[in-house]
């Protein structure tokens, strides 16, 4: 939860691709007038060569990605005012990593270093006041991908995106079993983007993990 002072708080949207962590988090700030921080997708110079050869880039990216959101959080960490994130730090190790390395796109020993460059820059960080997960069916994330048609996804395999969401189910529940502040939407149900209503659902659970602001941020 939040230390208190001058309304320091860490909101992290996780989710799979396509789930509209982005969009969430572009909402939530303008409804919060808190700061936004981006997952670095546009002008990546990695994801083209990712999804053309996994096995080649995988670790790349990887590093890429790791770097950018290390950087990130520790302006958060030290940030006095609320910040959302969309995507966090712990599912780049926890969910792509490690399904890249199962698959077989990262060898034995570039995961090995992957993770333990991941565990010394993450002792440096405060983690998340609270993690909204949005949980979608794969079937429901490939429509959304291929509504939004960005060339590069277009190699994205169902298969890929069902190992993925396995991974954030496991993840999921491990937080929920060390007693991290969460809420699960169902993405599948609420339509955050085009219904207000929706959208004031997620407030409203937001308000019951950061009482003290609702007057003033959650109106």
């Amino acid at each position: 939860m939040s230390d208190g002072r001058s309304g320091r708080f860490h909101l992290a949207i996780a989710g799979n691709i396509g789930v509209g962590k982005t969009t969430l988090t572009t909402l939530l700030a303008e409804q919060l007038s808190w700061t936004p921080y981006y997952e670095r997708v546009i002008n990546n110079p990695y994801l083209d060569d990712f999804y053309a050869d996994m096995d080649r880039w995988s670790f790349n990216l990887q590093i890429y990605f790791l770097a950018r959101r290390f950087i990130d959080q520790r302006v958060i960490s030290e940030s006095l005012t609320p910040c959302i994130q969309d995507r966090s730090i712990y599912e780049d190790a926890e969910i792509f990593a490690y399904i890249l390395h199962k698959q077989g796109h990262l060898s034995d020993r570039d995961y090995e270093n992957y993770c333990d460059l991941f565990r010394a820059m993450t002792d440096y960080l405060r983690k998340p006041d609270l993690i909204i997960y949005l949980q979608a069916s794969t079937w429901t994330l490939i429509s959304r991908i291929r509504k939004r048609g960005r060339e590069y996804e277009k190699r994205i395999t169902t298969a890929y995106l069902f190992e993925l969401n396995d991974a954030y189910e496991r993840w999921i529940k491990r937080l929920q079993e060390g007693n991290q502040p969460l809420i699960i939407i169902d993405a599948n149900r609420l339509d955050f983007e085009k219904r207000p209503s929706d959208l004031q659902e997620i407030v409203q659970q937001i308000r019951v993990h950061h009482p003290e602001r609702r007057e003033n941020r959650l109106t």
